[in-house]
């Protein structure tokens, strides 16, 4: 059980523990984390801000404060380390409701069968609108209808009027296309996705050892990453993989792993 699970149990461990720690902080005077994932402090010392949300300020012609871009660039720096679009897989709060709604649309059948698409580029010119936006109206615009902000603020403040967002969400998930927001539409995963393209975590595939189960495939938010899957030894390179590790956990051939961009793989006694 634990062994087909294990990143997705240390996953919900994260978000959960993340969500916890900023109860705690916000009611009960551990401050481990205060405020919220837009802006927060780490250990009552550490700035942290969320980097879309302050270059949106920005577009607005506004000067956001030393701690606010601190924060910032804090953010940005980590997840550019990390690689890849680990905030989504490992602690963005609207996650696990859409791996949720995913999961029971399959079960259904019900997400698979309307034949309706959107392209995934799609998120990306939400992202490009999302500062064109702000720059327009004067403030950050994509943050006055974010889901993951509803999602954060419901469940540390409270339910609010953006359960009805949430819950939206989670229809279109479930009866229309699966991974639809995550996969086609939020533009923080588009912005995570461009600046965790070099990042230094990653999945790695053996092509001697996979069978083409393609299991993995089944299991990927983002399946077009697994491009090589099959065909060849190397690294999933795309900024637009999750690293939540799931392709990892129901790897049965140990072709995949999550490992760092400078692992070595021997293909045809040729390292790459």
């Amino acid at each position: 059980m634990f062994k087909n699970n294990k990143f997705l149990i240390l996953r919900r461990i994260t978000q959960f523990s993340i969500l916890i720690l900023f109860i705690l902080g916000n009611y009960y005077g551990l401050k481990v984390l205060t405020g919220n994932l837009s802006s927060a402090l780490l250990l009552d010392t550490i700035h942290l801000s969320d980097p879309f949300a302050v270059l949106q300020i920005l577009a607005t012609g506004f000067i956001a404060s030393a701690d606010i871009l601190i924060g910032g660039a804090t953010v940005l720096f980590l997840y550019a380390l990390i690689g890849g679009r680990s905030f989504c897989g490992w602690v963005c709060p609207v996650n696990w409701w859409t791996d949720l709604a995913r999961w029971l649309g399959t079960k259904l059948g019900t997400n698979t069968k309307t034949g309706f698409s959107i392209p995934r580029n799609l998120r990306y010119w939400i992202l490009a609108l999302s500062f064109v936006l702000s720059g327009v109206l004067g403030y950050a615009a994509f943050e006055m209808i974010s889901p993951i902000g509803f999602m954060h603020r419901s469940i540390i403040f409270g339910v609010g009027s953006g359960i009805f967002v949430l819950i939206g969400i989670f229809l279109l998930e479930v009866s229309v296309l699966k991974n639809a927001w995550c996969g086609h539409l939020c533009p923080l995963g588009a912005f995570y996705a461009i600046i965790g393209k070099y990042g230094l975590i990653r999945v790695t595939h053996k092509v001697e050892n996979c069978t083409d189960c393609m299991d993995c495939f089944k299991v990927c938010p983002e399946p077009h990453v697994l491009s090589i899957v099959t065909k060849e030894s190397g690294l999933i390179k795309s900024g637009e993989c999750t690293n939540c590790g799931r392709c990892v956990d129901v790897c049965k051939d140990s072709a995949l792993k999550l490992s760092h961009r400078y692992v070595k793989i021997k293909l045809n006694n040729i390292s790459e």
